[in-house]
This record gives structure tokens, C-alpha cells and sequence, in this order.
């Protein structure tokens, strides 16, 4: 899976579980600032990156997540493990 193919099904994730207009999701993108994502919603996040992947990040991996970047760099560590 390539950064392009991540970023399409976080936009589809974000899309229909936080209503967020898929245009908005760039990999600049601030998850808490320009998406106004909390803290339950970045748990929502993750349960989702775990289906998407198959593997449980790590909460102390996550919380280092700020921008979309940092989700598909997420999801690339989770599919490379």
C-alpha cells in the first residue's frame, strides 16, 4: 500500500465515521487543529487504523500522531511490522 492508497481510505474513515469532507484531508492536515479532532475521537481513529491494518498501534505510538502525514507514516510502520 502506497501513501496515496492510505490517505484514500483515511479519507474514506474520516469521511464516514467524523462526517469530514474528504477535500479537507491532506497529508498537511492538522488532525486536532484544522479537524477539530479530540482525544475520543483519536481513539475512534485508531480503532479504525486496526481494521484497516490488521495490527493494534501501540498508544504510546499514537500519541505522537498530529498531522495526516503522521497517520500514513503510522500505518506504514504498522503494515511493515
Amino acid at each position: 500500500m502506497n501513501d496515496q492508497d492510505i490517505l484514500e481510505k483515511l479519507r474514506t474513515i474520516l469521511h464516514d465515521t467524523f462526517e469530514i469532507e474528504p477535500g479537507r484531508v491532506v497529508p498537511e492536515t492538522q488532525l486536532f487543529t484544522d479537524l477539530d479532532l479530540d482525544s475520543i475521537d483519536a481513539v475512534d481513529l485508531a480503532i479504525q487504523l486496526q481494521k484497516l491494518t490488521g495490527k493494534r498501534i501501540q498508544p504510546q505510538d499514537f500519541k505522537d500522531i498530529r498531522s495526516v502525514a503522521d497517520v500514513i507514516a503510522a500505518v506504514h510502520r504498522l503494515l511493515a511490522a
